[in-house]
C-alpha cells in the first residue's frame, strides 16, 4: 500500500474551493494543514493536495524538491491513517501547505508528516465526538 496514485491526489476544483472555504485548519511548523470530512469517492479514503509557495521559493526546482519530499514522507507513513479512516468508514480531503522560507531535509519533513497524520486523527475524532 506504499503507493501514491492519481486518485489519492486532490485535483477537483470544486473540492479544492470547498476545502479552502469550509475546511478546518491547524499549523505544525512548517506545514499548514487544512482538512475537511468527505464521502469516500474511490477506494482511497483520503485525498491530499500538496502546495509550496512561489513567494517563498522562486525556482520551480526548489518547490518541486520540497513537494517530492512531502509526497514521499506521506506515501511511506499513510498506512495507519488509512486504517483509521477505514474503521471510521469515512473519507477526508486535506491540503498540506509548506510555509517556511527554508527547505527542510527529508528526515525533518518525515517527522512532521507523521505528526500531522496523528494530529489529523485526533482532530477528526474531536470533530466526530
Amino acid at each position: 500500500m506504499q503507493t501514491f496514485k492519481k486518485e489519492e491526489r486532490l485535483s477537483n476544483r470544486k473540492k479544492i474551493d470547498e476545502l479552502f472555504s469550509n475546511g478546518k485548519s491547524f499549523y505544525i511548523s512548517p506545514i499548514r494543514v487544512i482538512w475537511l470530512k468527505s464521502v469516500p469517492g474511490s477506494i482511497y479514503p483520503a485525498q491530499v493536495l500538496i502546495s509550496v509557495s512561489r513567494r517563498q521559493f522562486k525556482k520551480a526546482v526548489d518547490r518541486n524538491l520540497i513537494k517530492r519530499r512531502i509526497r514521499e514522507a506521506y506515501r511511506k507513513n499513510k498506512v495507519s491513517f488509512y486504517h483509521f479512516l477505514d474503521e471510521q468508514n469515512t473519507g477526508i480531503v486535506f491540503a498540506l501547505v509548506y510555509s517556511s522560507a527554508v527547505a527542510a531535509d527529508y528526515k525533518e519533513i518525515e517527522k512532521k508528516i507523521i505528526f500531522v497524520l496523528q494530529r489529523l486523527q485526533s482532530e477528526y475524532e474531536k470533530d466526530s465526538g
